[in-house]
């Protein structure tokens, strides 16, 4: 039992800021990837950043330069930085984590449930 809880989504206008933040718990023995997606509305789902365990990070062509990811491995937390926002930035937001519970032997790929943020033209 593994759950993925989002928040920090919100409406704000076009060159503000938010944080998104996504915390693992439940039965767990170790997290490795963890990320953030995005789906806007008739859009696929787009992946945003991606933060290994030693802190490589990679992000989206589009969001190079106004979004950072972090994490804290204690807390199995993740953290989505998200600067000068323009309206296309407008979606879902999905936290994922490639996860391992106690007692299993392979990664399972979890997902929150998401967190709307919306921006304003």
């Amino acid at each position: 039992q593994v759950q993925l809880v989002e928040s920090g989504g919100g409406l704000v206008q076009a060159g503000g800021s938010l944080r998104l933040s996504c915390t693992a718990s439940g039965s767990i023995s170790s997290v490795e990837t963890m990320g953030w997606y995005r789906q806007a509305p008739g859009k696929q789902r787009e992946l945003v950043a991606i933060i290994a365990v030693g802190g490589t990070t990679n992000f989206a062509d589009s969001v190079k330069g106004r979004f950072t990811i972090s994490r804290d491995n204690a807390k199995n937390s993740v953290y989505l930085q998200m600067n000068s926002l323009k309206p296309e930035d407008t979606a879902v937001y999905y936290c994922f984590a490639d996860v391992k519970g106690r007692g299993s032997l392979s990664l399972v790929n979890t997902w929150g449930k998401g967190t709307q943020v919306t921006v304003s033209s």
